[in-house]
């Protein structure tokens, strides 16, 4: 199968977040399958020299962007079996950052133009283009017009993936024809209308053929208000192509037994060398040397919808526990300045790391011991199973992707500790069952991580779900091998009632988590699906 991958970004070349892993690790995946998957994205100013010097310039051309005829120079990089198109225009792409900038519209606009221009150049013919996010969400919306003009279009579907609902593109009306080049027609309840806005992720949800989240529960949680941002009746009337796959990891790239970031190796049979690198974050990051301690770890952009309201409130009650905690992470100011007068009144205790650090995330996965992150939405997250891999037990709150890769202590092959509530005394009641287990379970302790570190996170199982949704798109046979897990096996009805792939069955009332006041309970209460 021919399969034409859209993004912002795409890891190892540029990243910001979890969508340039899906994009560096899902067409690998794909590839290694056996199908042509080539992925395209811009050549921003941050994508450095070790790749450039890789590229061949193929050609370029001039794409259409309403009355702008802008240049679009093409750089080819082939590396894991996957062809990359890096797409030039200094203009729009040579910018400090790759968001933010008070032309944004445009400037993902002209990449979308020359997503759906690209095969005529080519000559080559996509059976999907897959687009993800709203910075691709005009991919399927010009796609209606293109594939019944360009030949090499003819045929083409189009799937688009939500990462992040609350990102949607929303713009005025006046950039529809002036900006987008779209006719005003595509101004209606069924396309792009939004509150008399334009909302590209709403037009990309009705013009795709098939429509994906990042996990499960999350495509779950999109029909409720809660989580979906105003598009939830969105949503539901598109239920009928919705599909939730839950994301990966790549195994290869986070392994303990190999990873040159570690202090020392190890892995799920000898966690000998996991103390080694306990005692170098201990030293980095300047906690207390003492290897008996539990480590709670933090890994995050420190936001409010990552949970974070919930961790500012707890510090006091978690270090009363017999813990040291680390916080590696940028974002807002009220957060920084707890965890920094935190570390102040907890030395050698508490370590706030208020900044990003690829190497110093490597050596906090390695050598922590438990993994808090108690989000309030999370589409999917990989920060859980990569800590997971590293033998690091996560602590989160049971929504979006979190509960469909956690499964908590006292379940059926429990890797992990989870909450159901919004609420701090919930997330520090859990959380106090890990240290406590940490400390008096040792032989439960290292089952559970054995557990965390052998669970497959891989892609493989992904890809094939993702390949089932391109068959159900195209028609196109696949081959017997290739088959999707069970819970992607049968396709979304036409009239179906509610999403039928990969979610779960409508329940009588909405999930939105509460918000309410603790229980009140000192002991004997499960807080959480702890299994107790």
């Amino acid at each position: 199968m021919n399969i034409l991958f859209a993004s912002s970004e795409a890891a190892p070349f540029i990243k910001t977040g979890g969508l340039a892993d899906v994009a560096g690790s899902l067409p690998k995946a794909l590839a290694a399958l056996g199908h042509d998957i080539r992925v395209i994205l811009p050549l921003y100013e941050g994508i450095g020299p070790e790749w450039r010097s890789q590229m061949e310039h193929l050609f370029h051309f001039h794409a259409t962007l309403a009355w702008r005829k802008p240049y679009c120079g093409i750089f080819q990089l082939k590396r894991d079996g996957v062809t990359y198109y890096f797409v030039d225009n200094e203009y729009y792409f040579k910018r400090s950052g790759i968001y933010g900038h008070y032309d944004d519209a445009e400037r993902f606009a002209f990449l979308c133009r020359a997503v759906v221009e690209l095969p005529t150049h080519l000559d080559w013919h996509p059976d999907v283009i897959h687009a993800n996010d709203w910075q691709t969400a005009l991919v399927p919306i010009y796609l209606l017009e293109e594939r019944e003009r360009v030949p090499q279009l003819h045929g083409t579907k189009s799937v688009f993936t939500i990462h992040n609902i609350e990102y949607q593109g929303r713009y005025g009306r006046e950039l529809i024809e002036d900006v987008f080049g779209l006719d005003g027609s595509y101004f209606h309840e069924h396309m792009l209308a939004f509150h008399g806005d334009v909302d590209l992720m709403k037009g990309a949800v009705y013009a795709c053929d098939y429509l994906t989240t990042v996990s499960p529960s999350y495509a779950d949680e999109l029909r409720y208000p809660f989580y979906a941002h105003g598009l939830e009746g969105v949503i539901a009337d598109n239920r009928h192509k919705l599909c939730g796959i839950l994301n990966g990891i790549d195994m290869d790239l986070y392994d303990p037994s190999s990873d040159p970031g570690l202090a020392a190796p190890f892995s799920a049979d000898d966690l000998t060398g996991k103390a080694a690198c306990k005692a170098a974050l201990q030293q980095a990051v300047g906690l207390r040397q003492d290897p008996d301690i539990p480590i709670v770890a933090c890994v995050s952009r420190l936001v409010k919808h990552k949970g974070f309201e919930m961790v500012a409130a707890s510090i006091h009650e978690i270090m009363a526990m017999d813990v040291q905690m680390v916080v590696l992470g940028t974002g807002e100011w009220g957060f920084e300045e707890a965890f920094r007068q935190a570390q102040a009144m907890y030395p050698g205790r508490f370590s706030a790391n208020i900044l990003y650090s690829a190497s110093l995330s490597t050596a906090v996965y390695g050598g922590a011991d438990l993994f808090l992150m108690p989000s309030i939405a999370e589409p999917c997250g990989l920060s859980q199973m990569i800590a997971m891999r590293y033998g690091t037990l996560p602590v989160v709150r049971e929504t979006g992707g979190l509960r469909d890769s956690v499964r908590p202590y006292g379940t059926e092959g429990a890797n992990g500790f989870s909450f159901a509530d919004i609420n701090a005394h919930d997330m520090t009641w859990v959380l106090r069952e890990a240290v406590n287990l940490y400390h008096d379970d040792k032989p439960a302790w290292k089952a559970l991580q054995h557990s965390a570190m052998t669970a497959d996170f891989s892609w493989k199982q992904s890809a094939r779900d993702y390949l089932q949704v391109y068959q159900w798109a195209t028609g196109l046979p696949l081959p017997q091998e290739e088959s999707a897990s069970p819970a992607a096996e049968t396709a979304p009805e036409p009239d179906a009632p509610a999403v039928e792939t990969s979610v779960s069955a409508e329940p009588a009332e909405a999930p939105a988590p509460k918000r309410g006041r603790s229980t009140g309970r000192k002991s004997g209460g499960r807080k959480g699906r702890s299994g107790r």
